[in-house]
């Protein structure tokens, strides 16, 4: 089977990585003019002018990249099935939106307030009360199109500086810890979850994530299994989705974003789950059975930005496993990430912090995971 993928950067690479074995073939739609994918035959259509040969090489359509017409995925999906819908790309793409469906569905949310100018995010962060941060209701990832504000006085200069004609507000939480789940829906309704991850960013881009979580209590696991389970249902989704959440000091979890597609938190499931995300997302998007989501052994996965690791050294280690994107150093740019697997939780966090020496500014003191003695991890069998 030929499949489109809208965007054509790191995610549509092991995208198309992990469906060769499936035998399947990869057309890539980039409307950027900057690909990165560097496998299958990527098509430059910044006017559109392509589409037409791109639907007919393809025999379904998949996007890497949410942030793209809206329109565009709409009239494909006249053409082409398409996976997920653009009902869940419109939503995803519109934090209002979002936070609008999280309401309907029950999932708990931080309290927040849309504004539409300088004035009201001011009175929002009075309501609120400070710190609270304020982000662009469309565009805008990896900590762009956003800003802390710690004092109402800030609100004129970070209106301005997120330059957006409506924000949303969000009050600050406090939580131990950001977690993530992924599932898959296939297209018969059948859905499976993750082990859900524990995330950490520096500068709004995610530098690290351990999975399975190791001192997560099993009720939890199942609140985010039911959080997602209803999102999926609810948007009539296949493939994979991804979301984002706070996790508070009582165990309740606060629901951060969604992203509908494969995911950064999720590239530890290349070596340290049964079946990758990836691979799952091709089977559900494809009609076929999804495989196994368990976790075979602790594993970590660190974020290679801007700067090139000391890649010799990464695979020098033990059960170190080096995923590079092919792109050109720039500051802040996702070059390479390293999954990290080991039998016990500490032996996986000695084997992070030897890495992150290795890895250009991830320095140690960024790396706040505290060794779990004692958390058990059954490994599973094959």
């Amino acid at each position: 089977m030929n499949i489109g993928v809208l965007g054509a950067g790191q995610l549509g690479r092991m995208l198309a990585l992990a469906g060769y074995p499936l035998a399947n073939r990869f057309t890539f739609l980039d409307t950027t003019g900057n690909p990165s994918a560097g496998i299958g035959e990527v098509m430059i259509d910044t006017d559109q002018s392509h589409l037409e040969a791109f639907l007919g090489k393809v025999d379904l359509v998949t996007y890497e990249f949410e942030h793209l017409p809206v329109a565009l995925v709409q009239a494909i999906e006249e053409r082409k099935p398409v996976y997920p819908s653009s009902e869940a790309i419109r939503i995803c793409q519109n934090r209002a939106e979002e936070k609008a469906l999280f309401d309907r569905l029950g999932i708990p949310t931080p309290a927040y307030r849309l504004v539409d100018s300088a004035e009201s995010l001011e009175a929002a962060v009075r309501e609120l009360g400070a710190p609270v941060v304020a982000k662009s209701v469309t565009e805008g990832y990896d900590g762009k199109g956003q800003a802390v504000i710690r004092d109402p006085a800030q609100a004129g200069d970070a209106w301005r500086s997120i330059n957006h004609p409506q924000l949303i507000v969000e009050a600050f939480v406090d939580f131990v810890r950001e977690v993530s789940i992924i599932a898959v829906r296939g297209r018969d309704g059948e859905v499976v979850f993750y082990p859900m991850a524990e995330n950490q960013h520096v500068n709004g881009i995610l530098r690290y994530s351990l999975a399975p979580v190791p001192d997560l209590e099993d009720d939890v696991q199942r609140t985010a299994d039911g959080y997602i389970r209803s999102l999926l249902d609810a948007l009539d989704y296949v493939g994979v989705l991804t979301l984002e959440l706070f996790q508070c000091a009582d165990g309740s979890l606060l629901a951060n974003e969604m992203a509908p597609r494969v995911h950064n938190s999720g590239h530890w499931t290349q070596d340290g789950a049964v079946t990758s995300q990836f691979e799952n997302h091709l089977r559900a998007i494809q009609g076929l059975p999804l495989g196994d989501t368990r976790a075979r052994q602790p594993t970590a996965m660190v974020n290679v930005i801007g700067q090139e690791a000391d890649n010799s050294a990464v695979l020098a280690m033990a059960d170190a496993h080096l995923h590079r994107y092919g792109k050109s150093e720039r500051p802040g740019r996702k070059l390479a990430h390293i999954n990290l697997v080991a039998r016990t939780y500490d032996e996986l966090l000695k084997k992070v912090r030897v890495c992150a020496a290795l890895v250009p500014d991830a320095p140690e003191s960024h790396f706040s995971f505290e060794p779990h003695t004692g958390s058990s991890f059954e490994t599973t069998t094959d």
